[in-house]
């Protein structure tokens, strides 16, 4: 326990875990205050996605590099599958179609853009790894190219359309979780030298924590995120309506940051120590692992665990969001290097993508 107390004591982000007995408490005393509720919960599992990934980071030290990457990409996104799984329960499918959404915008344009802004205030010119870059943004491509087809059938005045739809859906998820176990192999395996990482800068020398505490601290960690993202899901009507805010905003700006928090944080600092290859792993990692496994086990699991399946026809904005976002990030990443500016024009687009939804909402909560 000491190395997890140690950690607590140095990083002023995880002082937030005094948000989760807070919210859990007010749950109890008063489970009408959803505004409340919101607000705790949202504060509650910044600080748990921070102990997440620390207690992943240290598992997947301890294997060897196949096993480790694996770890790393299937727990990465750990936070934002248990936050959708809740609200899948609960039927809120424009919520969890919308996060899946945001968490892709945000961490291809949001995450990324901050990275190329930080660490270009510090050093005028960057450089990371064009092949990794390359392989993210064609793996983005796949799952806008597979988020069109069902698009393109919601036009068609097709007989029994919604189950053509479901059916449809279940098999890009099955092929989307195919090329990502592939993406696994070959950049894992067989060319991972393509792949290598030089640092071009300081290296980070944290301790990692003991396998019993970092296995133990997985386990607790996740089964509080479940209980305080159900308490977030239950508040999220009630209280976006008190702040002005839909569901489709809030998961594509609330969900998406909260669930990122602690890579925003690791990447930043890589950033700004000059290991952009780091920066643009975790960003555009993050954002394809949501694209192609993410978003198709929700697809699988909303016909066990939700009131009705979830098929992946999003509305027609978020198709084009998502494709845009692919389209930047093939274009910046060409080059293999990066300026301040280039990532302010990143966080520009994403504000207009931000701005856009909060004035414009999906006019049809389909689902």
């Amino acid at each position: 326990m000491t190395p997890l107390l140690d950690e607590i004591r140095r990083s002023p982000l995880l002082w937030m875990l005094i948000f989760v007995p807070a919210v859990l408490a007010v749950e109890l005393v008063a489970p009408s205050s959803h505004t409340a509720l919101f607000v705790l919960a949202v504060l509650a599992i910044v600080p748990l996605a921070a102990l997440l990934s620390h207690a992943t980071e240290s598992v997947a030290a301890r294997t060897g590099d196949a096993i480790g990457g694996l770890l790393n990409a299937t727990l990465g996104n750990l936070t934002e599958l248990i936050i959708a799984v809740a609200a899948l329960q609960a039927g809120e499918h424009l919520l969890v179609k919308a996060s899946i959404v945001g968490a892709i915008v945000t961490n291809s344009l949001f995450m990324l853009g901050g990275c190329f802004l930080l660490g270009g205030l510090r050093y005028p010119l960057q450089e990371f790894n064009r092949a990794g870059a390359r392989l993210q943004a064609a793996l983005l491509l796949l799952a806008s190219i597979a988020l069109l087809a069902p698009a393109a059938i919601a036009g068609l005045e097709l007989a029994q359309g919604g189950a053509l739809t479901r059916r449809l859906s279940l098999g890009l998820a099955l092929l989307l979780i195919a090329a990502y176990g592939l993406d696994l192999l070959f950049s894992l395996r067989t060319h991972k030298g393509l792949f290598a990482t030089e640092d071009h800068g300081e290296a980070d020398h944290e301790a990692n924590w003991p396998i019993g505490l970092a296995v133990g601290t997985l386990v607790v960690v996740t089964v509080l995120v479940a209980l305080v993202s159900e308490i977030f899901v239950g508040s999220v009507q009630s209280a976006g309506q008190a702040l002005g805010m839909g569901p489709a905003f809030i998961g594509f700006i609330v969900v998406s940051l909260v669930g990122a928090a602690a890579e925003m944080a690791v990447a930043f600092s890589a950033a700004r120590k000059n290991r952009l290859d780091m920066s643009v792993g975790i960003a555009l990692g993050s954002a394809s692992q949501i694209a192609l496994f993410v978003a198709p086990v929700l697809v699988i699991l909303s016909y066990v665990i939700g009131p009705a399946p979830m098929d992946l026809q999003f509305w027609p904005g978020a198709v084009v969001m998502v494709m845009l976002t692919t389209m930047t990030c093939g274009f910046i990443t060409s080059g293999g290097r990066s300026a301040w500016f280039v990532g302010v024009m990143l966080l520009l687009i994403y504000a207009i993508f931000a701005m856009t939804l909060y004035v414009l909402p999906p006019g049809v909560a389909r689902s």
